[in-house]
């Protein structure tokens, strides 16, 4: 056996839905507010994952202007069955209070890399949903029955209906197959046959310390369903030490030879304050399930282990490093844009040949017209860098560097204008609705050339710095706490959040005066790095 170490998709990678196709396994997570919807990774042997692509990728697909923070796409679940890749997802467009205002769809494809076909609206009656395919050829729809009432218990259950694909409508009305355990905030349902039995397998316990995987079973696929002694299958609950954190919302797949692995959302915390930069990231678990008998954890009781037992493997690390140039005529796939698919209205690859044009819009505070493309942060330890060229001509106008979570929570590295003329650094940071400039007055810039400006990321510690043609680099602005870009701190700012930090590339402008800002290079390497000032690391020498 070979030992693989967790998590197998580091960063951003949430709700993972595992599937296996003949001898290639897959993987959809969530995407949230982020443009291109449903990230799918593909492997061979469940310890190498590469990205190949995106469900959602056109506007008659995904459209996400507005949505807020963390709403977008939710927990997809992907399955094979008539030759054909089916995928089922939420759309969330609220989710505050009493309200979850959420539209499950479902798309099709020939092929995981597409295309995938237009959405088919399925219910509204609850969030992630997924598709079972049974034995007989019937389809059913799964999902979490929300209950609006406020004196209720509004996480109410596991529902399920028939679907007709032919006609691609639900038949007859929703059965309540499961109200949960004990555990409570039942959600994230997947369902197999094995055997005799309908094994049905829940996320509960909330998103948090608490989340888990639970397991329910029937011989009948309307019920009754008996719960799993062994629940909760999965957790990290009073196990604060452990370095899977946060582990629930599960599901299983099996390999040709019989041998089973649950799939799984986790978090890596950090600091004095327990915060996940990382955002919620998806593991690798291997199962025992003797026929007829429940699953389990093969390393015996619930807590996640941070390496997994597979046989004749050797796993490599996932993307280390990541290097872009702006050379090719189309973006490369690891970007992500905020909300909405990139136009020539502010992106372009072409004007300007080798570099990555934006032309500026709204601020980062906004939920539309953001022109910002976003690179996932992987690591706990990493060193970023660009090199942009920007001329702005007054203070409306503003590109560069930024670390970002949503809409209330970033540090931010930016060229602008000086009153009077001239270009100035300021360093903007937002943390919960609060937005200070560490700079005061800014940094002052030479009026000509590109400016260089990096970061380097170690423990929790940020540090911005830059540097001008043929200089060593300068820090600029204090070190910074990197755990403010983290679900754990804006619900500790009384919102909510389950997404990640990327690194940004973007550009703003107030004045509508179309003045570009070219980045000719975007540079990231993982905790190998040299600290800033090392020519070593100076951007200008990659390849």
């Amino acid at each position: 056996m070979s030992q693989v170490p967790n998590p197998i998709l580091p960063g951003f990678h949430p709700d993972p839905s595992i599937l296996r196709v003949g001898g290639d396994y897959y993987i959809a997570t969530s995407t949230f507010e982020w443009w291109p919807g449903v990230r799918l990774h593909h492997s061979r042997d469940l310890a190498n994952w590469q990205l190949v692509g995106h469900a959602l990728t056109r506007p008659s697909q995904l459209a996400l202007g507005g949505v807020p923070d963390s709403g977008g796409i939710w927990a997809p679940a992907l399955s094979y069955a008539d030759g054909m890749f089916w995928l089922i997802y939420s759309d969330v467009r609220g989710f505050n209070g009493f309200a979850k205002d959420a539209c499950n769809y479902l798309v099709t494809a020939r092929a995981i890399t597409g295309p995938w076909s237009d959405p088919v609206l399925i219910n509204r009656s609850g969030f992630d949903p997924s598709l079972f395919h049974d034995d007989d050829g019937r389809k059913w729809i799964l999902n979490q029955l929300w209950d609006c009432r406020p004196d209720r218990n509004q996480f109410a259950g596991i529902v399920l209906q028939q679907y007709d694909p032919a006609n691609q409508t639900l038949l007859g009305t929703p059965a309540l197959i499961c109200a949960g355990t004990a555990l409570g905030v039942t959600e994230g349902p997947h369902l197999y046959k094995r055997g005799d039995y309908y094994y049905l397998v829940m996320a509960e316990g909330g998103t948090g310390e608490a989340h888990a995987v639970s397991i329910v079973r029937s011989k009948k696929l309307i019920g009754p369903y008996e719960v799993c002694p062994f629940n909760p299958v999965l957790t990290s609950a009073g196990h604060p030490d452990a370095p899977l954190q946060k582990a629930g919302h599960g599901s299983f797949v099996e390999t040709p030879d019989g041998r089973w692995y649950l799939a799984h959302l986790c978090s890596r915390p950090m600091g004095p304050h327990r915060r996940c930069i990382l955002g919620r990231e998806t593991a690798l678990q291997a199962i025992d399930w003797p026929e007829g008998d429940w699953p389990r954890l093969a390393q015996g009781g619930s807590l996640p282990a941070l390496n997994t037992d597979i046989p004749d493997v050797a796993a490599l690390p996932y993307q280390p490093d990541y290097f872009d140039d702006f050379s090719s005529p189309t973006l490369a796939q690891q970007w992500s844009a905020l909300r909405e698919m990139p136009t020539a209205v502010w992106l372009s690859l072409s004007e300007r040949p080798g570099f990555l044009r934006l032309r500026g819009r709204n601020s980062l505070l906004c939920t539309f017209a953001q022109s910002l493309l976003g690179f996932r942060l992987l690591h706990h330890a990493c060193l970023v860098s660009t090199r942009l060229e920007f001329f702005p001509r007054n203070f409306q106008q503003s590109a560069g560097l930024a670390f970002y979570y949503n809409t209330t929570q970033f540090h931010y590295l930016m060229i602008t204008a000086r009153d009077g003329g001239g270009r100035e650094l300021r360093l903007l940071n937002g943390d919960g609705g609060q937005y200070l400039n560490a700079l005061g007055a800014g940094v002052t810039l030479p009026p000509e050339g590109s400016v260089e400006l990096g970061a380097e990321l170690k423990d929790g510690a940020l540090q911005f710095f830059y540097s001008m043609a043929d200089s060593a680099r300068q820090p600029v602005g204090p070190v910074l706490d990197a755990t403010l870009l983290s679900d754990d701190r804006v619900i500790e700012n009384g919102a909510w959040g389950f997404t990640g930090c990327f690194i940004a590339l973007c550009a703003q402008d107030s004045a509508d005066s179309a003045i570009p800002a070219d980045f000719d290079l975007f540079d990231y390497r993982s905790s190998s790095c040299a600290g800033p000032g090392s020519e070593t690391v100076n951007a200008a020498n990659r390849p």
